[in-house]
């Protein structure tokens, strides 16, 4: 299965990373491009691929899948650009969220599978969230082989592409959500007395922990929760705290938030496109 993946910046790269650590393609059938040689060479130092700085219709016309990982706004741009190497056959995958699947099948100008997906940065770590979309022409086969890519560096799920802005708030910034956490639960244990080292292993430990335990099991969170929980128990009394100040709600409003600015921020870059292109 050739890759080429087009733009590999850290999220491209991360995605190299989990293709070649899971089989789902060897280094001689993946071919990166970047913006500059140096972070060519650096790539092709590190994953024994093929990578150069430029070359994207080159890239294109080898490959079988074909992912677009450069900003949104340089989408339409690189399309055009590797359109005449494209052809029905290929599959084409965009990492910019933001952008609708339209403006890319109008800039390909050719009937292909053309994938939109949401990864958020934990893809670095073998253990990111993807939300997945796609166009009418993708067939079951198709959606195999991408979900296997994904698959490669966390886990994946499909959804319809009217979903995307909320997949964006969810799990595209959730990380920074719980980074938040991480970093209060470390303060709290500083507070109480325990060194920062201590505190910060302690905090990271406890969620990595917690979001293992919640993923393998099969109960709701809240039944998880409600087995902390010891009638009387310091947990008991966290939780009244942690209700008190709203932090569900606050959680709550802040993806309803994210969602409609993602709305915002995707109707923004229509313009910005039609402007460049007018």
């Amino acid at each position: 299965m050739r890759i080429s993946v087009l733009g590999a910046g850290n999220m491209g790269g991360a995605l190299i990373g989990g293709i070649l650590s899971a089989g789902a393609a060897k280094p001689e059938e993946v071919w990166a491009t970047s913006r500059t040689p140096e972070r060519a060479a650096d790539l092709a130092s590190k994953f024994g691929i093929q990578a150069t700085a430029g070359e994207n219709a080159s890239a294109a016309r080898d490959a079988e899948i074909i992912v677009l990982a450069v900003k949104p706004g340089n989408v339409p741009k690189v399309v055009r650009e590797i359109r005449d190497s494209l052809d029905e056959t290929q599959i084409l995958i965009s990492l910019a969220a933001a952008l609708p699947i339209s403006i890319i099948e109008d800039a390909a100008a050719c009937q292909l599978p053309v994938f939109r997906a949401m990864p958020n940065i934990p893809v670095v770590a073998g253990e990111g969230a993807i939300g997945i979309c796609h166009n009418r022409i993708a067939r079951p086969e198709h959606r195999e082989i991408v979900e296997r890519i994904f698959r490669a560096v966390g886990v994946a799920v499909w959804v319809d592409e009217d979903q995307m802005d909320a997949v964006t708030a969810l799990s595209g910034s959730g990380p920074a959500y719980i980074y938040m956490v991480i970093e209060a639960m470390m303060a709290a244990g500083v507070k109480m007395g325990l060194s920062r080292e201590v505190s910060l292993r302690l905090s990271e430990q406890t969620v990595l922990g917690a979001a293992k335990h919640a993923k393998e099991s099969t109960l709701h969170p809240a039944i998880l929760r409600d087995q902390v929980i010891t009638p009387g128990g310091t947990t008991i009394a966290a939780i009244h705290e942690l209700e008190r100040h709203g932090l569900r709600s606050m959680l709550i409003s802040a993806i309803e938030t994210a969602t409609h600015h993602a709305g915002r921020r995707t109707a923004a870059l229509l313009e910005e496109i039609k402007r460049h292109e007018s």
